[in-house]
């Protein structure tokens, strides 16, 4: 019960601040604020609708994302390593050897050239 008060608090606080927000918030519009922005890229006169978003963004982004996450994961094994045993060794290295399969897929699909 303590748990589903809490959510309902942290809800109805989360649900206040945005409204009060949106009350009180400036609401003058300006040439920066009516630009496109498109994913930290100038936007370029094309197609209708501002034309694609090159691939090469979002293949850096989940780069980032994976191996971020990796490196995070490693943090707790190389300060227990000594008490997790076998086990713990089996663990990491499995873990290394699935997070090694995006990185393979990645380097053969070109994502580490930088043109």
């Amino acid at each position: 019960m303590p748990i589903i008060v809490m959510m309902v608090i942290a809800g109805l606080l989360a649900g206040a601040g945005l409204f009060v927000s949106s009350i009180l918030g400036p609401k003058r519009a300006n040439a920066a604020k009516l630009d496109q922005y498109e994913s930290g890229l100038q936007p370029t006169p094309g197609a209708a609708g501002g034309g694609r978003i090159p691939i090469k963004y979002y293949l850096v982004a989940m780069t980032f994302i994976i191996f971020d996450i990796e490196v995070v994961f490693l943090y707790p094994w190389a300060v227990a390593h000594d008490a997790l045993g076998w086990f713990g060794l089996i663990a990491i290295m499995t873990f290394l050897a699935l997070i090694t399969i995006p990185f393979v897929y990645e380097w053969r699909r070109g994502g580490f050239e930088w043109d």
